[in-house]
């Protein structure tokens, strides 16, 4: 009571001043309170959930935070959640691209870095790297604001556009956004769309966080290696005359030894093997002329030596040994699990679509010989043999199976020509099966690697090459004599959770007759940037060609001992 008195007077005085009667209050008093600055914490608890996100944050989580159903602010001071980069949490991989007629393979951490701060060096000399705004803010909360001029933002939706027209530029972009018309760089030898690919080993990724991790679910990553799917596509496989005289002489696995791992890392390895397995054949002629082929069946150990998977029967030489040596390659092919398409037992199977899952991409296979049948004899009700092109038939086969949701590969065998292509019909029958929705169409005839090109949302490669076959020269009717089938493409296809990724060209050169090897960095450059040019990418070639007669060298033809009589 003693200390309520002084207040009571106070009160009083206070109430003549105003006029009022004054009352004394018989509640029991309270403990006074200091005002507090309010925080993060305290307003979440004391405001309604506000999410505010960091310019850095990618499309993908955007959309994750938008169907969370917090509200969004635009305002990170009220913001009572927040989203951006931190030093762990969700883990974002991106991709350093270029436009896809781009020679160079690969760059150094080191080189990046040092343009971005300002010191442009190696392939970044004079060049602009281009990035959306939230690939930007990723970097720069990362590394740091890049130096004046060396960075251009661009929306993402013109990111390719941009690129293709400068034809120079380099882009970061997230995994998710690569398509078929980027070239993937790799950093410090790791690139994301390969099968062997080191997440921390790499540069290029960034971390995002919520400040609240229990707000709602972030995906762990943009990149799951269990979605990840390559697919290799091979050029012409005929084990017969010389190739066949030096596999008895340096052993049946001799001619993949150098493409081997290539082709064993591929989820799918393929392999268009023109010629049946005969028990009858006659020991290898380097020399034969005479177009009736047969291979022994022990080369067999060859293509399950380099991992074969599907093993596509369009060839023209499948029937040069009749009926039973079909039959009995069919059976052998189905003894070692191997699968194979584009051919069979009769025409129904013949063009029987091989329908495959492979870490949750959907890709079939389909096939066709597009020269005519007074030829080379096709399948029919009754005999084996590759599959005819009947278009109108592939084209509906591809529309319906496309909508089951597979991604088709269609190969052909088809009229030969010793350019860079196409020829002959080769469009009609190429733009017909891309037309009709198949992902990528490839030439498995072409002994002379042709052009590619993009077709709406097909790749198109009118022929790789030779893959295993003798052929070090070639006379053309003129007389001139050319080594352009020395030069061989295997065509790596890229599959990601149910979408096209896009191509890298593995490259070789065919040697001993038999063996490709991977060719070295200046055949390489050669190779792609004439391609490139032949194929209407590039203006010009920047590398210069070596005229065919320039390459050869003599190698003497490989000699197999008579075999003795009995």
């Amino acid at each position: 009571m003693k200390r309520l008195f002084p207040l009571i007077i106070l009160t009083a005085l206070l109430g003549a001043c105003s006029g009022t009667t004054p009352q004394v209050s018989t509640a029991t008093p309270t403990t006074l309170v200091q005002p507090t600055i309010a925080t993060a914490a305290s307003r979440a608890t004391s405001m309604p959930p506000a999410l505010w996100l960091a310019p850095s944050v990618p499309e993908p989580l955007r959309q994750a935070a938008s169907a969370s159903g917090i509200p969004l602010t635009d305002n990170a001071q009220l913001a009572t959640i927040t989203l951006g980069t931190a030093d762990s949490g969700t883990d974002w991989i991106y991709a350093l691209v270029a436009p896809f007629p781009t020679v160079l393979d690969g760059v150094s951490s080191a080189d990046l870095l040092s343009t971005w701060k300002g010191a442009p060096t190696g392939p970044f000399a004079g060049r602009a790297l281009l990035m959306a705004e939230s690939t930007f803010g990723a970097f720069t909360a990362i590394w740091g604001e890049p130096a004046p001029g060396v960075v251009r933002v661009v929306p993402a939706q013109e990111l390719l556009d941009v690129a293709w027209l400068e034809m120079s530029d380099f882009a970061i972009i997230p995994f998710e956004d690569i398509q078929p018309k980027w070239k993937v760089l790799s950093v410090d030898g790791q690139s994301p769309i390969h099968k062997d690919f080191d997440a921390g080993a790499y540069p290029l990724q960034a971390h995002f966080a919520l400040s609240q991790p229990d707000a709602f679910a972030l995906p762990e990553t943009n990149r799951d290696p269990s979605k990840l799917a390559t697919v290799i596509l091979t050029g012409v496989t005929a084990l017969v005359r010389a190739t066949a005289a030096t596999m008895e002489m340096r052993g049946v696995t001799f001619p993949g030894s150098l493409v081997r791992d290539w082709m064993r890392q591929a989820d799918i390895a393929h392999v268009s093997n023109e010629v049946a397995f005969d028990p009858t054949c006659p020991p290898p002629n380097p020399s034969y002329t005479n177009f009736i082929l047969c291979s022994d069946p022990k080369y067999m150990q060859l293509l399950l030596d380099v991992g074969t998977d599907v093993v596509e029967l369009t060839g023209d030489h499948f029937a040069d040994r009749g009926s039973q040596a079909m039959l009995d390659t069919l059976q052998m092919y189905k003894d070692n699990n191997l699968l194979y398409y584009g051919g069979g037992a009769n025409d129904v199977e013949a063009r029987k679509p091989l329908l495959l899952d492979v870490n949750g991409n959907k890709i079939a296979f389909m096939g066709c010989n597009g020269k005519r049948p007074s030829q080379y004899p096709k399948a029919n009700a009754t005999t084996p043999g590759a599959a005819d092109c009947d278009y109108p038939f592939f084209v509906k086969q591809i529309k319906d199976v496309k909508a089951q949701g597979y991604m088709v590969i269609f190969t052909f065998q088809h009229e030969e020509c010793y350019s860079y292509g196409p020829c002959f019909n080769h469009e009609y029958g190429f733009h017909a099966v891309a037309d009709a929705g198949a992902t990528v169409v490839s030439g498995s005839q072409a002994h002379f690697p042709h052009i590619m090109e993009f077709r709406g949302d097909s790749f198109i490669h009118y022929g790789l090459g030779n893959l295993f076959f003798d052929q070090m020269t070639y006379t053309l009717p003129n007389g001139q004599v050319i080594d352009g089938t020395r030069r061989e493409f295997l065509d790596r296809h890229v599959f990601y959770n149910g979408s096209y990724l896009g191509v890298e060209f593995l490259t070789a050169m065919l040697e001993d007759y038999s063996r490709p090897r991977p060719m070295t960095e200046a055949e390489r450059a050669a190779f792609l940037s004439d391609y490139f040019y032949q194929s209407g990418f590039i203006p010009f070639s920047p590398t210069p060609i070596p005229a065919p007669t320039m390459t050869l060298t003599p190698i003497a033809l490989p000699q197999v001992p008579a075999t003795p009589t009995p």
